[in-house]
């Protein structure tokens, strides 16, 4: 199969450092049956799983499912293990996450999985998108699997930031940040975005020093990944090299997970973090340095 100009195909999987994190339509439409998979849906409209699915697929919930309820965090490392012994996921189960928008919260699924240290999990590329446009079948039928014992990791830390790894990097002189939403939310012309009132910040702008790459320029029309060298080019051309420690952040941590997967795993640089306190919590902090306008500021 030939690379395509509008995403990468299954052979080209090859060309990213970490192709293994990658599956294709194709490979999920053939390990439908098999009992070492499991294929999770995460989705940012919460209610596409019940209107069609992927045959022998389960909804991983980012709002109820993947976050305490009281405390703004993740779900604990119990709170994970009862949610993998509840969907059926062992320790070497092979775990593959689709969702809507382009994967963004599948993305977001992947990170909580790595967090824990489930190594064996992967994203189809193209999402939703892509399976729907292949004319690939939907069922609203919804699965029971035996539960398992599961054990999870301690959490990994080097892939997440709080605030103060933010705030010290400032300090240092070199932030290497990466907004990854809109140029409107990045200038401070939309203090929410849209549709999301209820996730915005007191100021709107963006952390001073940081660089607007969207995350929907990683992806091409049809919702897959674009090459490699294309991704090589959209982040170098902001000073975003491998030889940086690099932190993303959008409003919430979702979007910009996307980009954490893309410049960890798809560009393979070593050192990326994601911050999931983003704007909604540093535009709301007393005293920190934000900027306005087109530039890092």
């Amino acid at each position: 199969m030939d690379s395509q100009a509008t995403g990468a195909s299954t052979a080209t999987f090859e060309q990213y450092a970490h192709p293994e994190v990658l599956v294709s339509t194709q490979w999920v439409a053939e390990h439908l049956d098999d009992p070492n998979v499991r294929i999770l849906e995460s989705d940012e409209d919460l209610l596409l799983y019940e209107v069609g699915h992927i045959p022998g697929a389960l909804k991983l919930d980012w709002q109820t499912q993947m976050q305490q309820p009281v405390v703004r965090d993740f779900v604990d490392r119990a709170g994970f293990e009862r949610l993998m012994r509840e969907r059926g996921v062992a320790n070497d189960t092979t775990v593959v996450l689709y969702g809507d928008r382009n994967n963004w919260y599948a993305t977001y699924g992947f990170w909580l999985f790595r967090y824990y240290g489930h190594d064996n999990v992967k994203v189809m590329d193209g999402g939703r998108a892509k399976w729907e446009a292949e004319g690939r079948p939907y069922t609203r039928e919804v699965p029971s699997y035996p539960e398992t014992s599961y054990t999870a990791q301690d959490a990994d830390g080097s892939i997440r930031a709080f605030r103060d790894d933010v705030m010290a990097r400032i300090e240092a002189g070199d932030p290497t940040l990466v907004d990854v939403r809109s140029p409107q939310e990045y200038t401070g012309e939309l203090l929410h975005a849209v549709g999301y009132p209820q996730e915005g910040a007191q100021r709107a702008g963006h952390i001073k020093g940081a660089q607007n790459i969207p995350w929907g320029t990683a992806v091409s029309d049809d919702g897959t990944f674009k090459s490699a060298d294309e991704l090589r080019e959209i982040y170098s051309g902001k000073g975003i090299t491998s030889d940086k420690s690099v932190i993303a952040y959008c409003r919430i941590g979702e979007r910009s997970s996307h980009t954490w997967f893309v410049l960890k795993y798809l560009l393979g640089y070593p050192d990326v973090r994601n911050y999931d306190g983003s704007w909604t919590e540093w535009g709301s902090l007393v005293g920190v340095p934000n900027a306005t306008g087109d530039q890092p500021g």
